[in-house]
């Protein structure tokens, strides 16, 4: 795989394009637009956590709509699918909230209104429905199971000091939703800024993060697959440029490198089972099957069922743009 942008924006990773292109609508959102949800359920549900503003965070809707922003279930919104002790408090709110949004419509000419309206009837349905709740409640996952994906604190064989701090509860979950019936999960998890420096040692570090991240991607694509699931939902990992073939020092580390970095496919109903592609003796450009962002995304929107090559949504403008600018799907998996 090849990258446009050598940096941190993960632009390119949810949608396919760099930032040059301007604001173009997340994966998710697109397909949250396009496609909808039958469940009682996000269409798209992020299990990163971002800060206010954060300057990395491109799962964003932008032209797809408000309304098709990325679900996050933490902290009050976590909360928020919480039992409702009282559904007739929950009316009496809803009502009053009624009334005022009335009122404001009389005077919002924007269709913002109408977005938020779409909102508050999400918020109720995923207030008010027991799948919701059990499907985001780890709680209802057999501790055996959780226990297959990882967790804990992985410390290095060696160096007892050092000591990788990894989460698989995502990958859990992730699984509870796409059986619950949401569309589109994107997971963030561990650290791979092994840059040079005094304090890094890439080489140390992989030792430790690489077989937890194994793990839960086993656990997650066995589980999928122990469920009849694996044909129906494409598991892709991937990270926004590959590192340097040159290790530097000190450290040793290695640096961003765009030319030629990866990806890992699974299930979906993919020709999987084959690597695709091939870099020159130092690993430094790809010689053969070099593909992009662009293609990475428009196979997942092929698998989606979304036609990467046509499909359109009208911008802030109202003008038809297309969904990618060359998105055609990789050849060898999708036949």
């Amino acid at each position: 795989m090849r990258s446009v942008e050598n940096d941190h924006y993960l632009s390119e990773v949810y949608t396919g394009l760099p930032r040059g292109a301007g604001n173009r609508p997340a994966f998710g959102s697109v397909a949250s637009r396009l496609l909808g949800t039958t469940a009682r359920l996000p269409a798209y549900v992020s299990l990163h956590r971002v800060e206010a503003n954060d300057r990395f965070d491109y799962e964003r809707p932008y032209y797809a709509g408000s309304q098709h922003a990325p679900f996050r279930p933490f902290g009050d919104a976590l909360d928020d699918l919480r039992p409702v002790r009282s559904l007739d408090a929950l009316a009496d709110r809803r009502a009053v909230l009624a009334g005022l949004d009335r009122m404001r419509r009389e005077l919002d000419a924007t269709g913002q209104a109408a977005a938020l309206d779409r909102f508050q009837a999400r918020a109720l349905e995923l207030v008010t429905s027991p799948q919701a709740r059990e499907a985001f409640d780890l709680s209802k996952e057999p501790r055996k199971n959780v226990d297959r994906y990882g967790r804990g604190k992985f410390t290095h064989q060696t160096v007892k000091s050092l000591v990788y701090d990894w989460d698989a509860k995502p990958f859990v979950l992730a699984r509870r939703l796409v059986e619950a019936g949401v569309r589109v999960v994107t997971v963030q998890v561990g650290s791979w800024d092994h840059h040079s420096g005094a304090e890094s040692d890439i080489f140390l570090s992989y030792r430790m993060c690489l077989p937890a991240l194994d793990r839960s991607v086993w656990a997650l694509v066995t589980d999928l697959e122990d469920r009849g699931l694996l044909d129906d939902t494409l598991v892709v990992v991937l990270g926004e440029f590959g590192r340097t073939p040159k290790v530097t020092y000190p450290g040793p580390g290695r640096e961003h490198w765009a030319d030629a970095g990866s990806a890992i496919v699974f299930g979906g109903g993919m020709k999987v089972g084959q690597v695709i592609g091939r870099t020159d003796a130092r690993a430094e450009r790809s010689v053969s099957g070099t593909m992009t962002f662009q293609n990475v995304v428009g196979t997942i929107y092929h698998a989606l069922g979304i036609d990467p090559v046509t499909a359109s949504l009208p911008d802030l403008s109202g003008r038809p743009t297309y969904l990618l600018d060359q998105g055609r799907p990789i050849p060898e998996l999708v036949g």
